[in-house]
């Protein structure tokens, strides 16, 4: 007889899972799991790290990265955004164990993603404080932008607008540019 799979997963736990080709998180001990992801969720992702990095390399506030990666605030919390900024000095280690101050992170949602990002990971990230936090819905075509404090998210259909303390400018993204041709 088979063992049954625990109920409580640890970071520790989840590193130790096959590498199927699936994601895996845990967020307060509940297990996450994401299979690869849609052709239109890589092109957004692609996209969005590009208008990013561009925008990062003119203002250094940080450094745009994207899954997979181990961010880690607690020994029951593992997640993987699809893409974040980092703080420069906490990389330099080399270790996802010294990343825990992002500026900001993103959630591109797929169908069988979307219960997870939108509420197990959004507040997640609203109580560890990451500034801002945007869930991208590529089938509708807008972004959702939550702060620590928001009860309901700013839905943006066309501009979505970054303005990261030590930042002399925001950074500016055109939504028709990141869906376009989808």
């Amino acid at each position: 007889m088979g063992m049954a799979a625990p109920a409580f997963f640890t970071a520790e736990m989840v590193r130790a899972l096959p590498n199927d080709g699936k994601r895996y998180e845990t967020v307060h001990g509940e297990l996450l799991m994401t299979p690869s992801p849609r052709v239109i969720h890589q092109l957004v992702q692609a996209r969005l790290f590009q208008a990013l990095a561009n925008w990062l390399a003119a203002h250094p506030v940080g450094v745009v990265l994207s899954a997979p990666a181990d961010i880690s605030w607690s020994p029951d919390i593992l997640v993987q955004p699809d893409l974040f900024v980092a703080l420069a000095d906490e990389l330099r280690s080399q270790r996802w164990s010294d990343v825990r101050a992002l500026i900001i992170a993103v959630e591109i949602l797929s169908p069988s993603t979307t219960r997870q990002d939108r509420f197990t990971k959004r507040r997640l990230y609203q109580e560890v404080g990451v500034p801002v936090s945007w869930f991208v819905d590529c089938d509708e075509r807008y972004v959702e932008v939550w702060t620590p404090a928001t009860i309901f998210p700013v839905l943006e259909r066309e501009t979505i607008v970054w303005h990261p303390i030590g930042a002399p400018e925001p950074c500016t993204i055109q939504l028709d540019q990141i869906f376009k041709s989808l």
